[in-house]
């Protein structure tokens, strides 16, 4: 019987946060790509919360878009409120977050992707994949109908073998009720993939006409909206902002949760997978912070087509007439409508220690893989995963060396080595605390950092790039210049400082020397900076950030060098540690089933001990003169 055949140079399948991220990678490269989805309208769903960014998050989509990836543009596009968070911490852990329409959002993706060259959408299960001598070939979708490509990206989120559960109710679709993928998984095993079993969960929707936002605390976004992208006029994005609200639980809300826990799945035993650890039920909070006597509840606009509300803080797979009880003792919410109950759901995805560095499956050639399906949550998660993985089934395809980001120059490469490195038993959720040289690694400095990488890799325009590069000139003459400015103490320069609660000085001083005062800045000391030049915002913030945290920075650099030393230290490939005598029986079973590319992924491994790693550095070395 006759069957439809096609041929692609890649083929993408899912289209959410990753699978978009992955497939405007392949195409954009000019590379012939096909993207499939179970639903066309769920393209760049947001099943979950409303918002894009957030701690370590938003540094995640600030590098998503400085080597090329869609996301930050998207997110200034739609969004209806934005925020930077944690200001009055360092630029460290400064991080946008943006509340988006979802709507919007999605339509908005797929515009993008049904106007770009080389991209072909297609609503279809993909079901199975073709694989010949370890070699990915193409897939098959449910109608029987082969694809064939050079390379697959797998992003199926949160859709294989999904099942939506709250209280006694099993739904066994995907998430927002769409149809889950149910064979897959299947063919995934047969070609020997470990798989894991994960959950996650959601909070309910509610009727926003339902809601009394006089006994909230309202919450608004910033007066000045800093964009995600580096290409974003500022301007452009200077828009009246929704409010969002704060209320809180009480210990009547802990109570009627406690009373019925025996009727949550996640208790009694029907939830099978692993939930995150660091995004609890509000039930899990309540067992496990049993001291706290209320707990934050985040009212969030879903739009600003729609009443629809997102009740942040409150994820549930309780029962629907408990949810009703639960959320109306809430402040606000006394006479809340629900439009969508809260739920848990559980997928399979696979183990991601089976991947390399490259996102590429070791034991399957052309076949990589990114999102949630990696075992991570979150969107921003996924589309950093996603666009690598893209990027580098690219790069193999036109015989180019894959691109892989290290630990000390992206949040995305501590994200990916955490994932291929470490034993992940739940879902990975991105933070700041998890990137060691994160003074290094800012948002801010995102483009400088990156941009380069996506200039070389093709995603970044010439004059994207060199616009950068002159930023950068720019940033080392001005602190250049400073450094040399040498101020006296005049009655101007005595008059500023007092006026800033600084101490006023008894002899000159250089510049540089007040700027790292905390109380003071590049900017609040220009009036006594005759010679200062006319710089952009996003100049003056680098100017500052490096003259007030130079010793900082100095010091993680050093600490930088250290560990690229161990990264360039390579390892065979497909190498029996057996063989090495001096090693412990543990660290050989963990180097055997890892297979890490260098000194440095393996001193990453748990159970590889400092003394294994000096007996692997004395085998290179023997090796090297052998």
């Amino acid at each position: 019987m006759p069957v439809l055949t096609e041929n692609y140079d890649v083929c993408v399948v899912g289209a959410g946060h990753a699978g978009c991220e992955a497939a405007l990678a392949c195409a954009r490269l000019g590379l012939d790509t096909i993207i499939f989805t179970i639903n066309i309208e769920s393209i760049a769903m947001m099943p979950c919360n409303p918002n894009i960014g957030g701690s370590s998050k938003g540094h995640l989509v600030r590098e998503i878009d400085a080597l090329g990836g869609e996301m930050g543009v998207n997110i200034d596009h739609t969004f209806i409120q934005s925020k930077m968070l944690n200001r009055s911490k360092g630029p460290a852990v400064h991080s946008l977050r943006a509340q988006a329409d979802k709507g919007d959002y999605s339509m908005r993706m797929r515009r993008v992707l049904q106007s770009t060259d080389h991209l072909t959408l297609r609503q279809a299960e993909v079901s199975e994949l073709i694989i010949e001598n370890q070699e990915i070939k193409g897939v098959k979708t449910v109608s029987g109908a082969e694809y064939y490509c050079k390379a697959v990206v797998l992003c199926t989120g949160t859709y294989l073998n999904a099942r939506c559960l709250y209280g006694d109710v099993v739904n066994h679709t995907g998430p927002n009720g769409l149809q889950a993928a149910n064979h897959l998984t299947d063919s995934l095993i047969r070609n020997g993939v470990e798989m894991y079993r994960f959950k996650t969960g959601t909070p309910a929707r509610i009727d926003g006409r339902s809601v009394d936002f006089s006994k909230m605390e309202e919450q608004f976004g910033d007066d000045r909206i800093v964009p995600f992208s580096f290409m974003t006029d500022p301007e452009s994005v200077q828009i009246d902002q929704v409010s969002c609200w704060l209320t809180y639980t009480n210990e009547k809300t802990h109570e009627i949760i406690r009373d019925n826990l025996d009727r949550s799945p996640l208790f009694s035993g029907m939830i099978e997978g692993t939930g995150p650890r660091y995004c609890p039920s509000i039930e899990d909070k309540v067992v496990k912070f049993a001291d706290k006597n209320r707990h934050q509840v985040f009212i969030e606009p879903e739009g600003i087509h729609t009443n629809e509300m997102y009740i942040g803080g409150m994820s549930s797979s309780l029962p629907e007439d408990v949810q009703y009880a639960m959320y109306r003792t809430v402040p606000g919410l006394e006479h809340v409508k629900i439009v969508r109950n809260a739920y848990a759901i559980e997928y399979d995805c696979i183990n991601p220690r089976q991947l390399s560095p490259s996102l590429e499956f070791k034991s399957v050639r052309g076949l990589f893989s990114g999102g949630q399906f990696n075992g991570s949550s979150g969107y921003e998660e996924a589309a950093a995963q996603g666009l690598i993985a893209g990027l580098n089934a690219a790069m193999q395809i036109l015989g180019k060396e894959p691109v892989i980001l290290d630990r000390s120059e992206s949040y995305i490469g501590v994200l990916i080595d955490d994932l291929v490195t470490k034993e992940n038993h739940e879902p990975y959720r991105m933070m700041t605390s998890r990137a060691e040289y994160r003074l290094l690694l800012r948002q801010d400095n995102a483009d400088i950092r990156l941009t380069k990488k996506g200039y070389e890799a093709g995603l970044i325009s010439r004059e994207r790039y060199e616009h950068v590069e002159e930023k950068i000139r720019q940033i080392e003459a001005e602190i250049s210049r400073v450094e040399k400015v040498h101020l006296g103490a005049t009655k101007e320069v005595q008059e500023l400082l007092a006026s800033c609660g600084s101490q006023t000085l008894n002899s000159g001083i250089s510049l540089c020397e007040l700027i790292r005062r905390p109380e003071l800045n590049y900017d609040l000391l220009a009036p006594v900076d005759h010679e200062r030049p006319a710089l952009s915002d996003e100049v003056r913030e680098q100017v500052n950030i490096n003259i007030k945290y130079d010793g900082y920075i100095k010091r993680q650099m050093k600490q930088v060098r250290q560990f690229k030393k161990l990264e360039k230290k390579k390892l065979p490939s497909d190498f029996d540690y057996t063989q090495i005598s001096g090693l412990r029986i543990e660290a050989q079973q963990k180097l055997n089933l890892y297979q890490p590319v260098s000194i440095g992924q393996a001193s990453r491994i748990s159970g590889v001990s400092p003394a294994d790693i000096s007996v692997l550095l004395v085998y290179l070395e023997s090796r090297a003169h052998a």
